[in-house]
């Protein structure tokens, strides 16, 4: 909703109608498209309409919406990924990297197709902490994302203040997209068995008969592995979770190696609404989508109620 705010202030500043008559207008399209698409979909629709053409426009990040083309924006390169080379169906070997682009109004997740892009990185002509201006991208999952077409370059300006906070939005399971760190607000329909492994006590890698492959022979720790299925009241996911998350959800050490009192609580816990902070992932030995919960909030009625109005 932030975002559409913004977008709507954005329309009827250059419009130069208010911002409820554009909400008006925007409401009216939504129910044309019978909710087809989402009121901030609809804003742009409403915008075009209106003549309004923002390709041309520098954008703060915040104003980024999914599903925007030709997007022009300026940030500051706060983290950058390893260059990951793949290769496509037709037998074409390429590189893809990614970046975390902030302005003084928050950050975003960026996307390099483009091997010149790439270089540009690779050759040090571009790096952490240098400013850059973006042209031509398009929007994707929340994400922006770079191709042949788009253009990247260092820019002269400074961005003093950007904001480094991490961002997490609240999405549906239907939504999720591997890469993402979401907010999940869903209920517990299933709880399994617990797994345990052993870890090293120094680095916290896995450990083997003893022996870890950086420390050598070493008295591992004991960890715990829980899997779940969440529902969101439309579809269900399986979730995964370790030590600090699973004693988050209530049940304790002597729960996980009591199968008595890991029932009880697996029986109290099941049916629980809560919200969920996870990143997704790609399970690649079923070619499924799965969640890694790093952490557990309850759900406040009255927080709730408050957002609705």
């Amino acid at each position: 909703m932030q975002n559409y705010e913004q977008l709507i202030e954005k329309i009827a500043r250059v419009s130069g109608l208010s911002k409820e008559e554009i909400d008006r207008k925007v409401d009216a399209k939504c129910a044309k498209l019978s909710g087809l698409i989402s009121k901030e979909g609809s804003a742009q629709i409403v915008a075009s309409e209106l003549g309004i053409n923002f390709d041309n426009e520098k954008m703060k990040i915040s104003e980024l919406l999914s599903g925007m083309k030709r997007v022009n924006t300026l940030g500051k390169v706060i983290e950058t990924s390893q260059i990951r080379e793949f290769t496509t169906k037709s037998g074409i070997t390429s590189k893809v990297m990614s970046m975390k682009l902030a302005d003084e109004t928050g950050n975003i997740r960026t996307v390099l197709w483009d091997t010149n892009h790439i270089s540009l990185f690779e050759n040090e002509e571009i790096k952490q902490g240098d400013v850059v201006e973006i042209t031509n991208g398009s929007m994707r999952n929340d994400e922006l994302h770079l191709g042949s077409v788009s253009g990247i370059k260092k820019s002269k300006e400074n961005i003093d203040n950007a904001d480094i906070s991490v961002k997490i939005s609240e999405k549906k399971i239907s939504e999720l997209v591997s890469g993402q760190r979401v907010k999940l607000r869903a209920v517990i329909a299933q709880i399994f068995d617990p797994r345990f492994f052993e870890v090293c006590p120094q680095c916290n890698k896995k450990a083997v008969n003893n022996s870890c492959e950086v420390h050598g022979n070493i008295i591992p720790l004991k960890r715990a592995l829980l899997s779940v299925v969440l529902d969101d009241g439309n579809e269900n996911i399986r979730a995964v979770m370790f030590n600090e998350q699973i004693n988050n959800l209530g049940i304790t050490d002597n729960d996980l190696n009591d199968s008595d009192l890991f029932m009880k609580k697996k029986e109290g816990l099941l049916g629980e609404e809560k919200f969920f902070l996870c990143n997704v992932r790609n399970n690649q030995l079923f070619n499924t989508t799965e969640l890694i919960i790093n952490g557990i909030e309850q759900v406040e009625i009255d927080k709730l109620i408050d957002g609705l109005r």
